[in-house]
């Protein structure tokens, strides 16, 4: 394990990288982004191995050796990398910048302000197609507070897959960590569907998903409740929904940030849903709020930037500390 000093002030580096950078378009439309990578691997993968003629046992263990080989490729390139890149400030800034590349806070930010910005700019039915950028859900069967609830989730469970798991992965084990954790969130959102071609091909990649992302989305939570001030909400109304509802949630992570959210501007979150595969009747996390509305989801982008700030904070004190 890596953390001490250097690893989490890389940590911090990269996440001040990330807030001032971003995912910058004129450079990801000139060479390919890293996740794009990953998952060109990943299809590769899953067409070699995700045979149809395979019997669903052989399919399962298909789907575990694509996982092993994708995340002992993922652990050996970031130890290379770390290897090349140690012992030197240059090299020091440089780690810092690919590991930036692989967080996701400002381009987050972004799209859910796109969303927000289109409601305001051009009403309900250019919000719909902004929202579409970012959820699964059929767009067209969303009203403004389906619009609203959709971009709002998404702000809460991306805040814990896109920022705080990469970097808790990456104060633990370094640039392998951060890596490893991308391509084993890539292919859960590639090949770890519940569809007829993949509920077993892409079981070991769900799963391993959901272990990984265990403590940064409980953790995830408790920022979010934190950072429920800055909209004059109740960090105890936060705590306490979030501990109530978290696990009514289908997954076993996405509804501790989602939940802690919802508490955070009294809003009722989740619910039923149609998405491209079929409908989803999900029960809602704080249930007794009011509906969402678009003004709400300019609400739920502050607590997600306080959430980050704390996030940064937090490893800035221990990297002082240690």
């Amino acid at each position: 394990m890596l953390v001490h000093g250097d690893a989490l002030l890389l940590v911090v580096a990269a996440l001040l990288f990330d807030a001032v950078i971003g995912d910058p378009d004129w450079l990801w439309r000139r060479a390919p982004h890293p996740v794009v990578w990953i998952g060109h691997g990943i299809g590769w993968l899953e067409r070699q191995l995700n045979r149809e003629n395979w019997s669903k046992r052989a399919r399962k263990i298909a789907g575990v050796l694509t996982v092993i080989v994708l995340v002992s490729t993922a652990l050996l390139v970031g130890a290379l990398l770390s290897d090349l890149l140690h012992g030197y400030w240059i090299g020091f800034m440089a780690e810092a910048l690919i590991a930036s590349t692989l967080i996701a806070q400002r381009s987050l930010y972004q799209h859910v302000a796109r969303v927000h910005r289109a409601f305001v700019e051009c009403g309900l039915p250019a919000a719909r197609k902004s929202v579409a950028m970012i959820v699964g859900r059929d767009p067209e069967r969303l009203d403004e507070s389906g619009v609203a609830r959709a971009a709002i989730e998404s702000t809460a469970e991306n805040f814990s897959d896109g920022i705080v798991a990469p970097v808790f992965w990456l104060a633990l084990l370094g640039l392998p960590g951060l890596i490893a954790y991308k391509a084993i969130n890539t292919a859960d959102s590639m090949i770890g569907h519940r569809t007829d071609r993949y509920i077993d091909f892409g079981w070991a990649a769900a799963r391993l998903d959901d272990l990984v992302n265990l403590v940064p989305a409980r953790l995830s939570g408790v920022l979010v409740a934190l950072a429920a001030p800055v909209v004059r909400g109740s960090i105890t109304a936060s705590f306490r929904t979030m501990l109530r509802d978290a696990r009514k949630h289908r997954s076993p992570n996405a509804g501790w940030p989602e939940s802690a959210m919802a508490g955070a501007l009294d809003i009722a979150l989740s619910g039923p849903r149609v998405y491209a595969e079929g409908a989803a009747n999900e029960p809602y996390l704080n249930a007794d709020g009011r509906v969402a509305e678009p003004d709400d989801i300019r609400r739920a982008l502050h607590v997600y930037a306080a959430a980050c700030g704390l996030d940064m904070l937090i490893y800035a004190l221990l990297a002082f500390a240690l």
